[in-house]
């Protein structure tokens, strides 16, 4: 479904990721992890069409979309969601998430959707008159992903969404993730908290410094040796 070549990027002149090349195919969940400032955000906004490439190619279903816009990338079926929720606060749940299906002209399909994200998140149910800037961290997250899930994405992308929740609420997103999984969603999911992103991971790539060092399915990396040293302190 998704396919990076030789992808590099610099801000100015400064290099991030360099020459990296990946995969990622339809139903998979693949998961990038690694350290602050490895360059994992970086690519996700390059997919997302918000970055250029210096080289390199970024192919989506056999298409070349190296140079395509944002608004013509999510039209194409790619949803990104990123660090941070980037959530408009003064807005309600429900207008949140009717914003993420703006791509979609039919009320009948955006009402399926909308009870699909509520099916998934119930809480997001219970406050869906509520202004999205009062509730908590782990229920702004839930938003984002639902308000991502409302374009009907065939590639979701996933920016650290457990970034700065507890760990009984880390828990409970990456369940959600592995269950729009498990309904066949192909997902894209880049994290710091490698051990939770591994297990539920088909397969993973490892970026250290803006270059894969390593890759294999979730289990593989989770018993690797450079996993263990790195991130998992063994």
């Amino acid at each position: 479904m998704l396919k990076l070549e030789k992808v590099e990027i610099a801000y100015g002149i400064v290099p991030v990721v360099q020459g990296i090349s990946f995969h990622v195919e339809d139903g998979e969940l693949i998961s990038i992890v690694g350290a602050n400032g490895a360059g994992k955000t970086t690519i996700m906004k390059a997919i997302a069409g918000r970055l250029h490439l210096r080289k390199g190619s970024i192919n989506f279903r056999g298409k070349d979309i190296t140079k395509l816009s944002s608004p013509d990338i999510v039209r194409m079926g790619i949803t990104y969601v990123p660090e941070n929720r980037r959530l408009f606060t003064p807005l309600s749940v429900e207008e949140n998430l009717e914003i993420g299906a703006y791509i979609i002209n039919d009320k009948k399909e955006i009402e399926k959707n909308l009870e699909f994200v509520y099916g998934l998140f119930p809480r997001l149910k219970e406050r869906r008159k509520q202004r999205a800037g009062t509730l908590s961290g782990g229920e702004q997250q839930m938003l984002a992903i639902g308000r991502g899930l409302m374009a009907n994405p065939k590639l979701l992308m996933l920016d650290e969404p457990s970034q700065g929740l507890m760990p009984i609420l880390v828990t409970e997103l990456l369940n959600a993730v592995k269950k729009l999984k498990e309904l066949g969603m192909t997902i894209l999911l880049v994290e710091q908290n490698v051990q939770e992103a591994l297990e539920i991971a088909d397969r993973g790539y490892v970026l250290q410094t803006g270059q894969i060092i390593t890759e294999g399915n979730g289990k593989e990396l989770l018993d690797s040796d450079i996993v263990k040293k790195a991130f998992l302190g063994m």
